[in-house]
């Protein structure tokens, strides 16, 4: 299904609702264990700026993911993602009550996944994205691909390319060099 350039542009234009997945899409997929049995998971800073910027743009976000994490609710709760939807088996139900809960219509999501369980979303929405190194199932079935890997830098360049395609990315690059910005 990889769409044309132009046509991801069009797709990311529309967005008015990105949802993410979280192993190889916010994290690069590993999954560390204490002793105890506790997860921990890594996160990319650049990553995350990318998604606070799209709230800045006014663009809504999510998470819908199948494991069950405190550190994905604080990571959420740092950036501010209200909708987070975690210890999903059928990842469409948790669509359905997002699109429910937000009125946007599923050609106004957007959605990064990297593996089968995304795939009846990515279907579903207007924008199916996922990071370099999803599953080959996965990735030809997309509208577009981003050229780095899950964890690292992917989500950044999926939330660059929706602000660029919105006309939004240069007044926030303006906003983020004006003196005295934070």
């Amino acid at each position: 299904m990889a769409a044309s350039h132009s046509d991801a542009i069009e797709r990311a234009a529309r967005v008015r609702l990105m949802i993410f997945d979280v192993d190889g899409v916010l994290t690069d997929g590993g999954l560390m264990f204490t002793g105890a049995g506790d997860t921990m998971k890594v996160f990319n800073s650049l990553d995350g700026h990318g998604a606070k910027l799209l709230r800045e743009a006014g663009i809504d976000t999510a998470i819908i993911t199948g494991r069950r994490s405190e550190i994905v609710a604080a990571r959420a709760k740092e950036l501010k993602i209200t909708h987070l939807f975690q210890g999903v088996e059928d990842k469409r139900v948790a669509f359905e009550q997002l699109l429910a809960d937000t009125g946007v219509e599923r050609e106004a999501c957007g959605y990064m996944g990297d593996d089968w369980p995304d795939l009846g979303v990515m279907l579903q929405c207007g924008f199916a994205t996922a990071p370099a190194n999803a599953h080959p199932d996965v990735l030809e079935r997309v509208h577009w691909v981003s050229e780095r890997r899950g964890g690292n830098g992917a989500v950044r360049e999926l939330c660059d390319l929706v602000l660029r395609a919105q006309g939004r990315y240069d007044a926030l690059l303006a906003q983020a060099c004006a003196p005295g910005h934070r």
